[in-house]
């Protein structure tokens, strides 16, 4: 490659002296020339080495190696101007330097570009109309990038038909050698076209890394409409900018559909509070526990301490932890935050510094039918957690809390949003070391809360998919975002605040439920049947984000705002927390779920529960005087 640089080089100067003087260089003009072409091999070619002008793969060439080549062409150009002036001043012919750029710039470009040509060619050659028949769905700078990747990739699986793009601006148009066939809506009638001219297409490429989940579920459904199944190139965020288009082509995944901007972290501040610090975290072995003991691992911690109940998936996170991290000292605790003596001991033993309190159940069909299980365990376990760490003088305390505790229409929302006010309370108890706040977010995508492992479920025994109602809607988040986003509320506000996540948007039930099984190669009521079975007792169409008398203030992290809302006394969390626990300590489920409507007056109990309850939904437990 440096020989055909250097050729360019000589090539380019002799060419531009023959041009100046029409074929007919004066003899002065011509002592010059010589000592001229070497001084111009030795400037350009330091310079072209220096910038790497000859690496790189000459068959890749793109706009961007073009912009390259011009701005090194005018550096190396500029340098021997110079260099020949300091020898020669205005005694050189000066059109020549002129010719001499021009020239070397059409070369150097032109060898590029006819290696990118000659492999385009060789491929068409070899490999006359092999690979899958797809189309590209989406054509912007990925989809023509990635046209032009798979008509010369060797190795590729593919042969372009042609573009879809929901721009009707560009349907007609000509892009990486390829026509804009059509739009979305339109994919069918183009599938049609292509058949009769008997060009079969497999499958579509989905080729819009920055677009949005909604923009990513039309283009499934699109493509699931017309029969054509579709795979997927990763978002902005993944993308692998060093690595070939192609290669990176996958199947869907739910989260594409979600299409989740990345959570941007103050990692000073996280640090700040984990780094060195001995940290408990509750229900360590559940679905949002078991992520964020890696997060906070991550941070390297000089304790983690692991509570829960299941003995199985303890043992599970614990040896994950151990074998990621193996500097971290992780320590599994069997034990019941229902039990006040244990957690006590446990903070008192480990000298905790943190805690993040995650254990609570939270499937809502069944905390519907048991009502004290859920109280025992959301709400009295929460108060044993957080008077624990008050008492021990933790320096923070973090509720994962729901979005199902905002104006709650069952048991477990309500005990949530019991959960929360009582958290809140302790930052009320007169000169508390104790930072004590909550974090509310939505469904986590695949978490054993989801109704996705339920899908996958049903579609794997052939269906029929549940769904509650055609209109429901619920907020989804992934996994690794909700914790992320867990960890940067920790690290601020100062004392009772509610934090919230941003959610995005709601999502419908049912479209979740087909694009599931889509995305399992099959046809929704067709392949697999979705089948309607109607609201279940406390469950709403969908969730709120914001409770009525609740106010909403921003925070430095545009994806968490904070909710400030009415507060309960110490003294009156106290009387109700004394009577919820004889209450439940007695079995008495009715006046449990009385103290919690007393507390909680936004509760809108289910038809059953009101009819259970009676006339007096409430009592009053002695609740109030409520602070702000």
């Amino acid at each position: 490659m440096r020989d055909s640089i250097g050729s360019a080089i000589l090539t380019s100067l002799s060419l531009a002296f023959v041009l100046r003087f029409d074929f007919a260089v004066p003899l002065e003009h011509r002592q010059r020339a010589f000592p001229a072409l070497g001084i111009a091999l030795l400037v350009k070619m330091v310079v072209f080495y220096l910038c790497q002008l000859h690496r790189g793969w000459w068959t890749w060439t793109d706009t961007r190696d073009v912009l390259k080549i011009v701005q090194i062409n005018t550096l190396a150009s500029g340098l021997f101007t110079l260099t020949i002036f300091g020898i020669y001043g205005w005694n050189f012919p000066r059109s020549v330097y002129i010719l001499d750029f021009i020239i070397c710039l059409l070369i150097i470009g032109g060898l590029r570009m006819t290696a990118r040509v000659a492999k385009e060619l060789a491929v068409s050659a070899t490999h006359p109309g092999e690979g899958r028949q797809v189309l590209i769905y989406g054509a912007g700078w990925a989809g023509a990038s990635l046209a032009r990747e798979i008509r010369i990739d060797l190795e590729s699986h593919f042969q372009v038909a042609g573009f879809i793009d929901d721009d009707e601006s560009k349907i007609g148009e000509w892009i990486s050698g390829h026509k804009v066939l059509g739009s979305g809506r339109s994919l069918a009638r183009v599938l049609e076209r292509l058949r009769k001219k008997d060009v079969r297409i497999e499958e579509a490429i989905i080729s819009m890394p920055s677009a949005t989940g909604r923009q990513i579920r039309d283009a499934v459904n699109s493509c699931g409409s017309a029969g054509l199944r579709c795979r997927i190139l990763p978002g902005i965020s993944s993308l692998l900018v060093k690595q070939g288009l192609a290669s990176q082509v996958r199947e869907i995944a739910l989260e594409d559909l979600l299409g989740r901007e990345p959570v941007t972290l103050d990692k000073g501040r996280i640090t700040e509070r984990i780094r060195g610090k001995r940290v408990l975290v509750t229900g360590a072995a559940g679905s949002i526990g078991s992520v964020l003991c890696h997060q906070i691992a991550s941070f390297r911690p000089e304790r983690l301490v692991l509570l829960d109940q299941a003995e199985s998936g303890l043992f599970r996170i614990e040896g994950e932890l151990c074998n990621r991290y193996p500097d971290l000292s992780a320590v599994a605790a069997i034990a019941d935050i229902r039990n006040e003596a244990e957690v006590s001991a446990l903070l008192l033993n480990h000298d905790i510094q943190a805690v993040f309190h995650a254990a609570a159940y939270k499937h809502v069909p069944l905390m519907e039918d048991h009502a004290l299980a859920a109280i025992r365990n959301n709400v009295l376990g929460t108060w044993n957690t957080a008077k624990a760490a008050f008492e021990k003088g933790v320096e923070s305390f973090v509720m994962i809390s729901s979005d199902k505790a905002v104006n709650p229409a069952n048991i477990m929302g309500a005990t949530k949003r019991a959960a929360e006010i009582l958290v809140s309370s302790f930052n009320h108890h007169g000169p508390a070391t104790t930072r004590f706040v909550s974090v509310r977010f939505g469904n986590v995508l695949g978490s054993s809360g989801s109704v996705v492992p339920i899908f996958r479920r049903q579609i794997a025994a052939g269906g029929p998919v549940t769904v509650t109602h055609p209109d429901v809607r619920r907020y989804f988040m992934l996994t690794e975002e909700a914790v992320q986003l867990v960890l940067q509320a920790s690290s601020m506000g100062n004392k009772g605040e509610v934090f919230v996540l941003d959610m995005g948007e709601l999502i419908r039930i049912s479209d979740l439920a087909a694009n599931m099984i889509r995305l399992a190669g099959l046809k929704p009521n067709q392949d697999i049947a979705i089948r309607y079975t109607g609201l279940r007792p406390g469950e709403k169409l969908y969730e709120e984000v914001i409770s009525e008398g609740e106010r909403i203030l921003p925070t430095a992290h545009d994806r968490i705002k904070i909710f400030h809302g009415p507060a309960v006394s110490p003294s009156a969390a106290h009387r109700w927390i004394g009577q919820l626990q004889q209450e439940a300590g007695e079995g008495n489920e009715l006046e449990a779920v009385r103290l919690l409507l007393d507390l909680v007056p936004e509760y809108e109990p289910s038809e059953a529960w009101k009819a259970r309850l009676g006339g007096g939904l409430a009592r009053n437990a002695g609740v109030s005087p409520h602070v702000r």
